[in-house]
C-alpha cells in the first residue's frame, strides 16, 4: 500500500522486499549484517524519480535514511547496516525531482547546441562560442538560457530550504546561473560543478512525496541465530557407572568432549519432575516396572520436591527433577557450559503428566470430559494417558497465558537463553504470537527453535512471529531431487526472509529408515548433507556418533517405525561415544570446517550444480573470499562416479580456467579445469568432497 501525502503526488511505490506478508510481520536478519532492500518505483512521463530508504530502530526516535539507487525496470536498491538486536523499522520515500529532470534535460540541450549552430549556419568553434550574441545564434541557443532561469528558480527554492551556510551556497550558484542566462552566449558549457549538483540534491522539495505505509518491519536476531551446532543429550544418561541415574555434575563432566567435537549449543531434554501415574515403560509400554524412569516429557511430579519455585509450582514446569540435583547445580552447569564456549538449550514442552500442580490448581486449563475427568492425549487409536494436554480455549485462558509465558522468563532469569520447544503448532497460534512479541522485546538475545513437524503453512507461521529456527522436512529428503527442490525453497526469498531451518538427522523420535537400512555410512552422508546444506544443524547423540539404528519394530507392508528399539525416551541408556567405529572423528572434522570457512556460515549463497550421476548432489556456498564446492555420494552401499557440470560463474571462475581445489576432509588437492571434472566416491571411506576453491 502507499499513501501520497498529497494529490500531487506522482510516484508510484511497489514489490518491496523484504517484506513478509505484506508487512504483517518482520523479516528476519543478524546483528551486522547489510540489509538489501529492493522496489519498483516509477512515475508517469519522463521526469526523473528519486528515493530514499528510510530505517531505524524501534527504539529510535528519528528516522536515519540512504539514498536508493536506480536500476534496470525501474528497479530500485538500498542498503543499510543493522548494529542493534531487536525490532527495526523501514519505509521507502520517493517524489519526482524537478531539480534532477532539470538537470538531465540540461545536459541534452547542451550537447545538441553544435547541431543547432549549424542548422543556423553558424560556427561553433569560431568567436561566436565565447562572445556575444550575433545575427542567427537567438536560433541556435535562445532555450539554454530560458533553462538556466528555470535552474536559477529551483536552486533559490533550494537555498530557502538548506538555510544557513548551505543555503548562501547554494543561493550564490542561483544568481550566478541567473547571471548567465542574462549573458545570451551562443555556446555555452555546464555551468555547475559537481559539488554544486551534490549540495542542492542534498535539499530536495518533498512537497509531493510518496510513503509507503505502514511501516514495514524486520528482527534482528544475535549470531548464533544464524550460524549454530546443537548437541542433544540425556542428563539422565551422562552417568558413567552403569545403572546409576546421571546428575547435571555428569554432564558437566562431558562437557570437554563435546565441546570438542564443535558443538556450541548443548540442547537437554525436560529437566523437570517426571509424573507417576500412567507412567510409560521401556520401550513406550504401557505398564512401568517400579524402577522405570518414565518419559521426561510427562511433566509433573510433587512427591520429592522441596522449595516449591512458585506457589502453583511445586513440581511443575518451575522445577528440576530431583535425581538430577538442586538449581545450584543447574546454576554451575550453566556456567561451565558457557565457560566451554556452548550454552544450554532447555526444552520447553507445555503439557502436563496428571501429577502436575497445574491439574491441581487450575482444572480449567485442561480440557475436561463428561464423566468430569480430564482428556488426556490421543491421537486415535494411539492414547497417552501420560500426558494431559493444554486448553487454549479455556475460560481462564488470560491466566494460562500469562502462566506459559513466565515459564520461559522464569528459565531467562536462570542463565537460560535459547528454548527448543515441544510441539508449537498443537499451541494456540495467537499465544505465540503474543508470548514470544513479549519475550523478545524484552529479552532479544533469546532464541526459539521450534520442533515442527507439521505442514508447511503452520511451520512457516511460527517462524514469522516469533521462532528463530526451525526443524525441517530434511529427515524426509532423501533423494536428489528431494533435496534439490527442497533446499530451493527455503533458502530463497521470500521463505529464507523469515525461516531458518535446522537440520536434524535423527531426534529421539526420528530414526528415519535411510538410516535403518543404510548403516554407519548413511549417517556419514547424512551428517556431511545437514551440516554443509544448512548453516545450523544438530544431533541426538550419543546415538548419532555410534551410528545406532535398530527400531522398535520392523517395517510391516507400508508401514515403517521410526522409533528407536530400547528408546531413550523410556529408559536410562548409557554409551561411550567414541567406542570403536564412532563417527565422533568426522563430526570434530565436519565441524572444524563450518567454523573455519564462513561459506558455510550462511544459507544465501547455496547454488546447486549438474552432475550426469543421480547418485551425486553437487552444491557451492560463498562468501567474501571463500568458496566452497560440496559433493556427496547419496548412495550407502555402493561406489558411484561421474562427471560435474560446473557453474562457474557461480565459483567466481572463468570458462576454460585451470584451478586448485583443497578437499577439507582429506587433505588431498586436485587440480580442475573447466566445468567438467571427474569424480569417484566411495561410502563408508570418502562419501564426500569438501572442496575449498583457490581463486587464479
Amino acid at each position: 500500500m502507499i499513501k501520497p501525502a498529497d494529490g500531487r503526488s506522482r510516484v508510484v511505490i511497489e514489490e518491496i522486499e523484504p517484506s513478509v506478508n505484506s508487512g504483517r510481520h518482520p523479516a528476519r536478519r543478524v546483528l551486522g549484517e547489510e540489509v538489501q532492500v529492493r522496489a519498483a518505483i516509477f512515475a508517469d512521463g519522463h521526469d526523473q524519480v528519486r528515493a530514499r530508504l528510510l530505517y531505524k530502530h524501534s527504539s529510535e526516535r528519528r528516522w536515519r535514511f540512504v539514498s536508493m539507487t536506480a536500476g534496470v525496470n525501474d528497479a530500485w536498491t538500498g542498503s543499510f547496516t543493522v548494529d542493534r538486536l531487536g525490532m527495526w523499522n523501514y519505509s521507502i520515500l520517493a517524489w519526482v525531482d524537478h531539480f534532477t529532470t532539470w538537470l538531465s534535460d540540461l545536459r541534452k540541450r547542451l550537447a545538441a547546441q553544435p547541431a543547432a549552430l549549424a542548422v543556423a549556419g553558424l560556427d561553433a568553434t569560431g568567436p561566436l562560442a565565447s562572445g556575444g550574441l550575433q545575427a542567427g545564434a537567438q536560433t541556435a541557443s535562445g532555450e539554454i538560457p530560458l533553462a538556466f532561469r528555470t535552474g536559477a528558480i529551483l536552486l533559490e527554492h533550494a537555498a530557502v530550504r538548506a538555510r544557513g551556510a548551505d543555503g548562501r551556497k547554494l543561493a550564490n550558484v542561483a544568481a550566478n546561473l541567473m547571471a548567465l542566462a542574462e549573458e545570451n552566449r551562443a555556446l555555452y558549457g555546464f555551468p555547475l560543478t559537481q559539488e554544486q549538483v551534490d549540495l542542492a540534491e542534498e535539499y530536495p522539495d518533498l512537497s509531493f512525496t510518496t510513503r509507503w505505509d505502514p511501516d514495514l518491519c524486520l528482527w534482528v536476531d544475535r549470531e548464533r541465530a544464524r550460524f549454530s551446532a546443537w548437541y542433544e543429550l540425556f542428563p539422565r544418561s551422562a552417568a558413567k557407572e552403569p545403572g546409576r541415574h546421571g546428575t547435571f555434575a555428569d554432564v558437566e563432566a562431558q562437557l570437554p568432549e563435546i565441546s570438542a567435537m564443535g558443538f556450541d549449543i548443548l540442547y537437554l531434554p525436560p529437566i523437570h519432575p517426571i509424573g507417576r501415574a500412567f507412567r510409560k515403560g521401556k520401550n513406550n509400554s504401557v505398564t512401568a516396572a517400579p524402577d522405570d524412569v518414565g518419559s521426561p516429557w510427562a511433566i509433573g511430579d510433587t512427591e520429592g520436591i522441596a522449595a516449591p519455585a512458585h506457589p502453583d509450582d511445586n513440581g511443575g514446569h518451575k522445577s528440576i527433577l530431583p535425581q538430577l540435583g538442586t538449581f545450584d547445580d543447574f546454576a554451575r552447569l550453566v556456567q561451565a557450559t558457557h565457560a566451554s564456549g556452548m550454552e544450554i538449550a532447555l526444552d520447553i514442552a507445555f503439557q502436563c503428566s496428571p501429577d502436575h500442580p497445574w491439574v491441581k490448581h487450575h482444572p480449567e486449563w485442561f480440557n475436561i470430559r463428561p464423566d468430569g475427568t480430564i482428556q488426556y492425549a490421543e491421537n486415535p487409536p494411539k492414547k497417552y494417558q501420560d500426558i494431559y494436554p493444554l486448553n487454549f480455549e479455556s475460560t481462564d485462558w488470560r491466566g494460562l497465558w500469562d502462566e506459559l509465558y513466565s515459564v520461559f522468563e522464569f528459565w531467562i532469569k536462570r542463565g537460560v537463553l535459547v528454548f527448543r520447544v515441544d510441539n508449537p503448532h498443537t499451541k494456540a497460534m495467537p499465544f505465540w504470537e503474543w508470548c514470544l512479541g513479549s519475550l523478545r522485546s524484552k529479552y532479544p538475545e533469546v532464541i526459539f527453535l521450534a520442533e515442527a513437524f507439521t505442514r508447511p503453512h503452520p511451520m512457516y507461521w511460527l517462524a514469522k512471529v516469533g521462532f528463530t529456527q526451525s526443524y525441517t522436512y530434511f529427515t524426509w529428503r532423501n533423494t536428489k531431487y528431494e533435496l534439490q527442490s527442497y533446499l530451493e525453497e527455503i533458502t530463497q526469498p521470500p521463505v529464507s526472509d523469515f525461516f531458518r531451518p535446522n537440520f536434524w538427522p535423527n531426534t529421539p523420535d526420528i530414526l528415519h529408515k535411510a538410516l535403518q537400512d543404510g548403516g554407519r555410512p548413511a549417517f556419514m552422508i547424512r551428517c556431511i548433507l545437514a551440516a554443509t546444506l544448512t548453516a545450523n544443524w544438530g544431533i541426538y547423540g550419543p546415538a548419532f556418533e555410534l551410528s545406532e539404528n535398530a527400531p522398535a519394530a520392523p517395517a510391516s507392508g507400508k508401514t515403517e517405525s521410526e522409533e528407536y528399539l530400547n528408546s531413550e525416551k523410556y529408559e536410562i541408556r548409557q554409551r561411550d561415544r567414541n567406542a570403536p567405529g564412532t563417527l565422533v572423528p568426522l563430526i570434530t572434522e565436519v565441524n572444524r570446517i563450518r567454523r573455519e570457512n564462513p561459506a558455510l556460515q550462511r544459507n544465501d549463497t547455496l547454488r546447486f550444480h549438474p552432475t550426469d550421476n543421480s547418485m551425486f548432489l553437487c552444491y557451492s556456498k560463498s562468501a567474501p573470499g571463500n568458496t566452497l564446492l560440496v559433493i556427496v555420494n547419496l548412495d550407502p552401499v555402493h561406489d558411484q562416479s561421474g562427471w560435474t557440470d560446473l557453474d562457474l560463474a557461480a565459483l567466481g571462475l572463468a570458462p576454460g580456467e585451470t584451478f586448485f581445489v583443497d578437499d577439507l576432509l582429506t587433505g588431498a588437492r586436485y587440480t580442475w579445469r573447466d566445468r567438467r571434472n571427474f569424480v569417484v566416491l566411495r561410502p563408508g571411506v570418502q562419501p564426500a568432497h569438501i572442496l575449498r576453491i583457490e581463486q587464479p
